[in-house]
């Protein structure tokens, strides 16, 4: 199994997981994707994930920020989406996204667990 693969796994353990992928924010292509929810469409989640994370990195340049995203976190009624730009240097240029259910996860864990994963992400 991949280290992609496991790390995709992995997320999908977190509890409350809907779908996982890790995309490239370069071309808005998903390298991996795994998912339990017919209703999540995660192409397109990745498609459209890209121009927020694009979009913020571009804010930060105009704005003189040297710093790094740790995470991008979108709060909707039902569920949390989670982006974690991965910073390895194996891996520049990915982001992890997550979708979880917000009645069964627990947000500070599922953050804590996504850093964990992304330490050990090489693609």
């Amino acid at each position: 199994m991949s280290n992609l693969d496991t790390a995709l796994k992995e997320m999908m353990d977190i509890d409350g997981a809907v779908g996982a992928a890790v995309v490239d924010y370069s071309s808005g292509m998903a390298l991996g994707m795994l998912g339990s929810s017919k209703n999540l469409d995660l192409q397109v989640a990745a498609a459209g994930n890209t121009e927020v994370v694009r979009a913020k990195l571009r804010t930060m340049e105009q704005l003189n920020l040297k710093e790094e995203i740790e995470d991008i976190l979108i709060s909707l009624s039902g569920q949390y989406h989670i982006i974690r730009p991965v910073t390895g240097r194996k891996s520049a240029g990915l982001f992890m996204y997550m979708a979880l259910d917000r009645n069964r996860a627990n947000l500070a864990l599922a953050r804590h667990r996504l850093r964990s994963i992304e330490e050990t992400l090489e693609v």
